[in-house]
């Protein structure tokens, strides 16, 4: 478990430096938090160059970063927080596990790079547990004292936030909510190498794969947004692509609400806003296998887009934690 930050007064703003590494882009932000209140102050973007490996994406990292912090010489930063793809051991700042999405990535050690450039704290996490934790802090988990996040886009992947502390696991693998199994998706290779993952079936490219085989035409499937169109406009083989997917997804949720039994559940991705039937299929989905305990769990959208991962990893960086802060927040709810 890791705690977000905390300070006696809570009125005190903090100013940290925070990125969001994504397979094509590099987003930096100057971030301020106040108590329960987090803003971006300044933010940039730059291009990850794969083929740079993973020294050149840090260094680029390093660079946009350093152009934030020199459009407010006046502002001095606290800590540095970086979210990632891949399993990251935040203890020693290292990717232990990742894709080759960005050659050299595994084993890429995060911590020194920024060590060797800023003279403060450096933490980092994989992006999906720092966007849960931004939207459970900053956004629609604020009011709750537990949340689940769900982001469904290329991949499938999650977070679970507990007053204000997120279930990292002993490994830093916690909350790869796309790697379950479940019997729609049996046969198929998931992007792990095993097969009968959800995010095989279900994630953006799944869907896709799915709608071929539904024989929606070549124009439907070119891409997901063809796709999402097509369903609105009512395609049957779009519409049932969404709904199957959806349907095994709220499976999943269900499932996961029987076990560790959160007080909300936000869904984030591209694949949430691409068609209204996909939502009301996993709420089919998480009526269908969650007990009745817990059937009747609110699923929002979250609410923070593409800044939840920027203020999680900032709220991360900071290095005490935040246990009064987040008793204050939730402590509000019915």
């Amino acid at each position: 478990m890791q705690s977000p930050p905390h300070r006696d007064d809570v009125a005190t703003p903090h100013n940290v430096a925070a990125l969001d590494i994504g397979g094509t882009k590099i987003n930096a932000a100057l971030v301020r938090i106040s108590g329960t209140d987090a803003e971006i102050i300044e933010s940039a973007t730059t291009p990850t160059v794969t083929s740079d490996g993973s020294d050149g994406v840090l260094a680029a990292a390093i660079q946009v970063t350093k152009e934030v912090l020199a459009s407010h010489p006046d502002i001095t930063i606290e800590a540095i927080g970086m979210s990632a793809g891949g399993v990251i051991d935040s203890a020693r700042g290292v990717v232990t596990h990742a894709t080759d999405t960005i050659p050299g990535w595994k084993g890429a050690d995060l911590a020194a790079a920024f060590a060797a450039e800023f003279s403060v704290p450096f933490r980092a996490l994989n992006d999906a547990h720092a966007h849960g934790l931004g939207e459970a802090l900053f956004g629609a988990g604020r009011d709750y004292h537990s949340m689940m996040m769900v982001a469904v886009g290329t991949g499938i992947g999650g977070s679970i936030v507990t007053n204000g502390s997120l279930l990292q696991g002993s490994h830093g693998a916690a909350g790869h909510l796309g790697h379950i199994g479940v019997s729609e998706a049996e046969g198929l290779e998931c992007t792990c190498g095993r097969t009968g993952h959800i995010e095989a079936l279900a994630s953006g490219p799944g869907i896709l794969r799915l709608a071929k085989k539904l024989n929606a035409s070549d124009a439907v499937t070119k891409d997901g947004r063809c796709l999402a169109r097509a369903a609105g406009e009512g395609d049957a083989a779009a519409q049932e692509a969404y709904r199957t997917a959806g349907f095994a997804t709220g499976r999943v949720i269900g499932s996961l609400l029987n076990t560790i039994d959160v007080d909300l559940v936000t869904l984030a991705g591209g694949v949430t806003e691409a068609y209204s039937g996909w939502l009301d299929a996993v709420k089919q989905g998480v009526a269908h296998d969650a007990m009745d305990v817990v059937a009747s769990t609110p699923i929002a959208t979250a609410t923070r887009g593409s800044q939840a991962a920027l203020l999680g990893a900032a709220a991360f960086a900071l290095s005490s934690p935040m246990s009064d802060i987040i008793t204050e927040v939730k402590d509000v709810r019915p």
